[in-house]
């Protein structure tokens, strides 16, 4: 048990360090969330009214959560990466079980993102405490309770990410596979627009889309705005990350190297 626990934390590590030294990535995830909210956001919210909140302040959980979904899916490609230099090789043959790799790529995964999103977060707070976007208003609460929305949902997110990725054999074919999954899951999980006012054909789409009830969590806990309510969010959330566990370490145990 101390040896499967010591491979959790040697792989949790090695995908920390990674992360520390791509410093191309993480400028990449704050950056560009940042130029979502400001520029998009900016943009269009002076077309779009919503009752008792701008326009910026209503998507900032959505933008959050665009951070997680596509920080924690393309995680799945380091997988692809680690089959082509034989690092999963050199793994495997060590007394770690395949289920405890899986877990520590999934720590080490939601610990990136987890630390994209604190950013993010502080950088929210700087935007509303300068009235940069008016009617942000983040607290230490808020900033707590976002993050353990944000820890279930790139758990669950990076689980997916791993399925995929244990199952290509080429950066393009995760590439393909992702975008066909990563577009539909954000336009449809009411980031940008509020899905009370959507079409009835599109609705039952954002109603079995486990990433609105993650936006919806993080805007009823930064906003105070909430579809479906936080128990029901959290449900779903919480859910969905124990599924993708137990699936990914199912498809860890079948993958081919």
């Amino acid at each position: 048990m101390n040896s499967e626990i010591r491979g959790i934390l040697a792989i949790w590590y090695r995908e920390l360090k990674v992360f520390q030294r791509e410093k191309s990535r993480l400028v990449g995830a704050i950056v560009t969330p940042v130029l979502w909210l400001l520029i998009f956001g900016g943009g269009l919210g002076s077309a779009i009214s919503i009752t008792g909140l701008n326009y910026q302040a209503f998507i900032f959980p959505g933008i959050l959560a665009q951070s997680v979904l596509f920080s924690s899916i393309f995680f799945g490609i380091y997988i692809v990466w680690d089959k082509k230099i034989d690092f999963l090789k050199e793994v495997l043959v060590s007394p770690v079980s395949r289920t405890s790799i899986f877990l520590g790529k999934v720590i080490g995964g939601a610990t990136d993102s987890m630390i994209q999103c604190a950013i993010l977060l502080v950088i929210g707070w700087i935007f509303g405490a300068f009235n940069i976007i008016p009617g942000l208003h983040l607290t230490i609460f808020s900033f707590i309770f976002s993050l353990v929305a944000i820890a279930f949902m790139t758990t669950s997110l990076v689980s997916i990410g791993l399925i995929i990725g244990s199952q290509m054999e080429s950066f393009e074919g995760f590439q393909l596979v992702s975008s066909f999954l990563l577009f539909p899951l954000f336009f449809l999980s009411g980031a940008l627009f509020p899905i009370n006012r959507l079409p009835a054909w599109i609705a039952p789409f954002t109603f079995i889309n486990p990433i609105t009830y993650g936006v919806d969590a993080l805007r009823h806990i930064i906003l105070g705005v909430s579809q479906y309510g936080l128990l029901a969010d959290f449900s779903v959330i919480i859910g969905l990350a124990v599924a993708t566990i137990i699936a990914g370490t199912f498809a860890f145990e079948k993958m081919k190297l």
